[in-house]
């Protein structure tokens, strides 16, 4: 499967930790020493259908053809705009999009979900181009007086232009689910209809911080090196590993575990906080633009999210 465009759209706000500090127990230094974050983007009056569009709009600008050449939109997202249409179909209607559009909601592992979805697409021979967009605003689920859980998030949205590309071997992936509505929830809106007895309290994002570490160090080691083996590739050959962009300390351990060098692990959390499935594209369209990613690397993308969902991808650079 072949990468030929990237695009990212990010919002013009930017909030610093200082800023946080202004109206939460909080500092810097302790939002940068627990989770490597030193600032995130933070959707003020766009609308998210807005930067989903302006990165795909980008990302087929990159790969040079139109959105007629386009065979499938595929977008990741776990809260939009609007509740329906889906969000590929407010990507559709901005770039003149007419064909068959899928939205999934994988939580933080949609991206990579998505590109599993095109290759089965591009296996089966029913497409030969496809358009995938992971475009998110979690700071709209967070308690934004939970000091725990608003400091981590940042909104965006990155797209890719995939075709076929000549290797067959790549990629090989592994997804898992571990169902659990305790570690990390979000309630939808509370329903009024009067026969109704909903079992959810309606309120915001609910994460146990301590059990979704212990889950994501040990579903990120054992998932890239089950990619690995089953892509028949040692560790120490993959050129860049690009991880769900949730915590640095959670990228830190994976790395320790798996016994591999820093440079070999790219980040934006630093500067974008987590912006759930957008965050793995969003790092792509930033390599490929610096120049980067070139042919023949060879890549391990990781993910974990509510669900609990999980998996890993080896992907080569054509």
């Amino acid at each position: 499967m072949k990468i030929t465009g990237s695009g990212s759209a990010l919002p013009a706000q930017r909030i610093t930790n200082d800023m946080l500090g202004e109206f939460l127990d909080t500092s810097d230094q302790w939002i940068t020493s627990h989770t490597g974050i030193k600032e995130r983007r933070v959707i003020k009056n766009e609308r998210l259908s807005d930067l989903a569009s302006r990165a795909c709009r980008l990302a087929l600008e990159d790969a040079k053809v139109k959105a007629e050449d386009i065979d499938l939109v595929i977008c990741s997202n776990v809260i939009s705009d609007c509740v329906t249409p889906g969000l590929s179909c407010f990507i559709a209607g901005a770039i003149g999009y007419r064909g068959l559009c899928l939205d999934i909601n994988g939580a933080c592992t949609g991206f990579i979900q998505a590109l599993d979805l095109a290759h089965s697409y591009f296996s089966a021979g029913k497409a030969r181009r496809i358009l995938v967009c992971a475009a998110e605003k979690p700071t709209h689920l967070a308690d934004w007086t939970d000091r725990a859980t608003c400091v981590l998030f940042g909104d965006g949205a990155g797209a890719v232009v995939l075709e076929k590309g000549r290797t067959e071997a790549c990629p090989a992936s592994v997804f898992g689910t571990e169902f659990n509505d305790e570690f990390l929830i979000m309630p939808s809106k509370r329903s009024t209809c009067p026969f109704t007895d909903d079992p959810y309290s309606e309120g915001f994002m609910y994460m146990n911080g301590q059990e979704v570490y212990r889950f994501a160090v040990n579903a990120c080691v054992s998932d890239i090196t089950a990619a690995a083996e089953k892509a028949g590739i040692a560790l120490g050959d993959i050129d860049l590993f690009l991880l769900h962009q949730a915590n640095s300390r959670i990228m830190t351990a994976a790395r320790t575990r798996l016994k591999l060098p820093v440079e070999k692990f790219p980040e934006n959390v630093s500067y974008l906080g987590n912006t759930s499935s957008a965050c793995i594209p969003l790092l792509i369209d930033s390599l490929r633009r610096e120049n980067k990613l070139f042919p023949g690397q060879t890549l391990a993308l990781s993910a974990f999210g509510a669900g609990l969902t999980h998996g890993a991808m080896i992907l080569k650079i054509e």
